[in-house]
C-alpha cells in the first residue's frame, strides 16, 4: 500500500489495488448503480421484534463453525425510502470469505417508530439477538464485528460506543453485545457537523428530532465522535472521490479518537466514490474484505 498524510497524527492509506493517478475522466457509482446491484437471497430470514422491519438476514460459510460473524448495516441517510436490499452483495461476498453475515433492517426516518429513538433501539435490539441465535446457528460470539455504510457506518461505531451510555439508559440495552472491531464506509462519525439543509445531511434533524441546540443530549448519544475511545479496533474505509460524506468525517474522527488512545485506521480508495465501497465487483472490495476479517481477529489475515 502506499501511504499518505493529511496533516494528522494518524496515516491515510491508498489501496494499492486502486492506485495510480486521479484521471478527471473517472466515473463514480452512483446510488441508482448500487441498487441495481445483485441482491442474493439470504439463507435465513429472522425476525428479532414484532415490527415488520425488525429483522436481519443471515448468512452462513460452509463448515460446521462455531462462525465467526460480522454484524452488516446498510445506509441511505436513515430514511424509509432505502433499505437492506443493495448492501445484500457485499454481506454475501464477506460470508463467502468463511463468515457468517447478519445484515440487519431496522425503522428508518419516514417509517412508524423511526428516527429517534426507534432507529437505535432497532440496531441495538438487532445485534443482540445474536445472543440468543448464537447456540441455533453456531455463531461464535467471541469472534464479533460490525461493517456499515454511509448512514449505516455511523450506526455501527454507534452500536460499539454505546457501551458507554448511562446503564438505565434503554439504548444501551441490558447486557450491550461486545464487538471486536468496527469497519464503517464512508461512515458519518459527527451528526452535529454533518447536518446540513441539503442532500444526506438533511436527514440528521428529522432522525434526531431536532438541532443541538434544541435536543444535545441526543446528539451526544448518537454521535460515534462524542463516544471515544471505543477500546477496539477501528477502520474508516473513505472514497477519494465520495461527493456525499466529506473526507473530514474520517479524519477528524481518528485525531478524537487517537487523542483518547484508540487504535484507528483510516485507509482511502484512489478513484472510488461512495458506492465503489460496498460493491464486491470493485477493486475496493479487496481492501474492505482484509478490514473486516482484521476487525473480528486482529492479525488474521497475516
Amino acid at each position: 500500500m502506499d501511504a499518505r498524510r493529511l496533516g494528522v497524527p494518524f496515516l491515510l492509506f491508498a489501496a494499492a489495488a486502486c492506485g495510480g493517478p486521479v484521471e478527471e475522466s473517472t466515473v463514480v457509482m452512483t446510488a441508482t448503480d448500487a441498487l441495481a446491484l445483485p441482491q442474493p437471497a439470504a439463507d435465513h430470514r429472522i425476525a428479532y421484534g414484532d415490527n415488520p422491519l425488525q429483522f436481519g438476514e443471515l448468512r452462513l460459510p460452509d463448515g460446521d463453525g462455531p462462525f465467526p460473524i460480522v454484524i452488516v448495516i446498510h445506509g441511505g441517510c436513515w430514511l424509509a425510502e432505502y433499505d437492506l436490499g443493495y448492501i445484500s452483495s457485499l454481506a454475501e461476498a464477506l460470508t463467502g470469505a468463511g463468515v457468517a453475515t447478519w445484515s440487519i433492517e431496522y425503522r428508518r426516518v419516514g417509517d412508524d417508530g423511526g428516527g429517534w429513538p426507534g432507529t437505535f433501539q432497532d440496531v441495538a435490539d438487532a445485534a443482540d439477538a445474536l445472543q440468543e441465535m448464537a447456540p441455533v446457528y453456531n455463531l461464535d460470539l467471541d469472534r464479533v464485528a460490525a461493517v456499515g455504510h454511509s448512514a449505516g457506518g455511523h450506526l455501527a461505531l454507534w452500536l460499539a460506543g454505546r457501551k458507554w451510555l448511562d446503564g438505565g439508559d434503554p439504548l444501551r440495552g441490558e447486557v450491550p453485545l461486545p464487538l471486536n472491531g468496527v469497519v464503517a464506509l464512508a461512515g458519518i462519525t459527527d451528526l452535529a457537523a454533518y447536518a446540513s439543509p441539503d442532500g444526506c445531511g438533511a436527514a440528521v434533524e428529522p432522525l434526531l428530532g431536532g438541532t443541538p441546540t434544541v435536543v444535545g443530549d441526543r446528539y451526544r448519544r448518537a454521535s460515534p465522535i462524542d463516544m471515544v475511545p471505543f477500546g477496539i479496533t477501528l477502520t474508516l474505509v473513505i472514497g477519494e472521490l465520495d461527493p456525499i460524506v466529506p473526507k473530514i468525517q474520517a479524519t477528524s474522527f481518528a485525531e478524537a479518537a487517537l487523542r483518547t488512545g484508540d487504535s484507528v485506521t483510516v485507509v482511502e480508495i484512489p478513484r472510488a466514490g461512495h458506492f465503489e465501497l460496498v460493491n464486491p465487483s470493485d477493486a475496493a472490495f479487496q481492501t474492505v474484505r482484509e478490514a473486516v476479517l482484521e476487525a473480528i481477529v486482529p492479525g488474521w489475515i497475516g
